[in-house]
């Protein structure tokens, strides 16, 4: 009876030990995920210690003897099908289909990649959005010392505009406790193009985020419902009605067990409610703009460039070899968003060969055979313009300028704010618009591409002109620079001023006439001339 006892007392404080693990590292229940195999080997090695510790008490001495070898074995077994089954499922040996995991197409710079009005170029990136978004909570009193911003910064498209998006988080464990019931009360949004900032409060909070704990944890929440899923990272995003979601990809291996990692589902999750729906990727909801994440997508890429000739090729030889460059930035093209790189040689030069376009929700991708200079030699370049007042470019953009593909480059202080924006050419680097304002710089980059006997595509459907009264007048002000919003008679379109660059409209009011010359936006057309 007392060694039945011992017997069960093993047995409980083993399952104890594998469910204590098990709800803290979340390995999914699937034979593709390297953490389901490392959750077997710890449990294989607590149950060998269990029986050796009996053993070492003279307790089922004979017995415990071969239980310990034959757990032994099963460990052993384990390990050698993980590290097996690891190799066969490498690029190594499977070269070929890596390479043709992701399928890419060439496309037409100037059709695929249309000319953007100014409230679509995201101006930012996402260490100047957090900057932001930390300013703006700061000057939250009510929720400051509660709450901090969580640092994912999603970059998606709200209401045909580049977003990013971030939920709150609770300041320390001590404030979720106090907090957990009503949840996390707000996210933020920073429209990239005009840099404003919004702490959005919900009716109900979010109770399911990566700052909760125990089962409302967004992971744990997941893995309760999904067992056999394999997440790769989640996002964050808001729908059409800012309702937050955490969009959750589902990882799919298409090459041996751990190889070929691309996206099968999408499970969907409201960060309030809880309740998921699952979708295969094929039929994901368009306003969802993460499925695939940018790394997975420079990673497929990498593979499809550099493999074409066999592993040994791509280490060795390296014929025809291709890279993406170090670093990548979002586009926004007909709702979706693209990741956009640069692709050079092997040889780590100094040009491009092209660039690549990569859908987020779709894994569609296009590349575009254009030689020019990499996004470092662009950003060097700007950079040595101001290089009195040492400002620091951000990774570049890429835009269409009348047919001109171009690096558009914000440039930073040292305090991380923006203060001038730079356009470099792609393929004359040499040529280099600076200035305060994004009309300011593309008037001053149009010169200097006339100068350099580069024809630009004149497109009259992007600007306008228009005289009249003016009916409204309103003042605004965006990063600390005064705007003036003008409606004519005989006009619904609103007309934005900078003050910087037209100081003259200070003079006009109400029943004035006046005559502008303006670039044609989605919902605010932008003044680059008046009289």
């Amino acid at each position: 009876m007392k060694l039945t006892k011992v017997k069960v007392l093993g047995v409980i404080i083993l399952l104890l030990l594998a469910g204590l693990y098990y709800y803290v590292t979340l390995p999914a229940i699937n034979i593709h995920s390297s953490g389901f195999w490392f959750f077997l080997i710890v449990f294989l090695v607590a149950a060998i210690g269990i029986y050796t510790v009996r053993k070492k008490y003279g307790l089922f001495e004979m017995k415990s003897s071969k239980v310990v070898k034959s757990l032994g074995a099963i460990l052993l077994l384990v390990i050698a099908v993980y590290i097996i089954g690891s190799l066969l499922s490498s690029p190594i040996l499977n070269a070929k289909k890596y390479q043709q995991l992701l399928k890419v197409k060439d496309g037409e710079f100037a059709k695929d990649i249309e000319e953007l009005s100014y409230e679509q170029i995201p101006l930012l990136d996402r260490d100047s959005a957090t900057l932001l978004g930390n300013r703006k909570m700061g000057s939250m009193i009510d929720m400051a010392s509660q709450f901090e911003v969580d640092t994912i910064y999603s970059q998606i498209n709200y209401q045909d505009k580049p977003v990013r998006v971030s939920p709150l988080r609770y300041a320390s464990p001590i404030k979720w406790l106090t907090n957990q019931k009503e949840g996390i009360p707000a996210y933020i949004t920073i429209d990239m193009a005009t840099q404003s900032t919004n702490l959005v409060k919900l009716e109900k909070g979010i109770k399911y985020s990566t700052a909760e704990y125990f089962n409302r944890n967004i992971y744990r929440h997941l893995r309760f419902q999904y067992p056999t899923y394999i997440f790769n990272e989640l996002s964050f995003e808001i729908d059409e009605e800012g309702i937050p979601y955490w969009v959750c990809p589902v990882k799919k291996f298409n090459i041996g067990l751990f190889g070929g990692e691309t996206v099968g589902r999408v499970v969907l999750c409201n960060a309030i409610t809880g309740e998921t729906i699952d979708y295969h990727i094929n039929d994901v909801p368009a306003w969802i703009d993460r499925a695939y994440s940018a790394d997975l997508l420079v990673q497929l890429y990498d593979y499809h460039g550099t493999l074409k000739h066999g592993f040994i090729n791509s280490v060795l030889g390296q014929k025809d070899c291709l890279v993406t460059t170090d670093g990548y930035n979002y586009l926004a093209i007909d709702d979706d968003v693209w990741v956009y790189t640069g692709v050079t040689s092997v040889s780590g030069d100094q040009s491009n060969v092209g660039f690549v376009l990569m859908n987020q929700r779709t894994m569609e991708t296009k590349f575009y055979a254009i030689e020019g200079a990499t996004e470092n030699s662009a950003m060097a370049s700007a950079e040595g313009q101001v290089q009195n007042l040492k400002y620091v470019a951000t990774f570049p953009l890429l835009l269409n300028i009348g047919g001109e593909p171009t690096y558009f480059i914000a440039l930073k202080d040292n305090a991380g704010l923006v203060k001038k924006y730079a356009m470099v050419n792609v393929q004359k680097y040499q040529v280099v618009g600076i200035g305060d304002t994004v009309a300011e710089c593309e008037e001053e980059y149009q010169k200097l591409l006339s100068k350099e006997g580069i024809k630009v595509e004149e497109d009259n459907k992007k600007t306008g002109s228009i005289s009249g009264k003016i009916t409204k007048i309103a003042q605004g002000v965006i990063e600390g620079n005064s705007h003036y919003y003008l409606m004519l008679e005989g006009s619904e379109e609103i007309f934005d001023i900078s003050v910087l660059e037209f100081i003259n409209i200070i003079k006009y009011e109400i029943g004035q006439e006046i005559t502008l010359k303006y670039k044609i936006g989605d919902k605010v057309n932008t003044v680059i001339d008046m009289q």
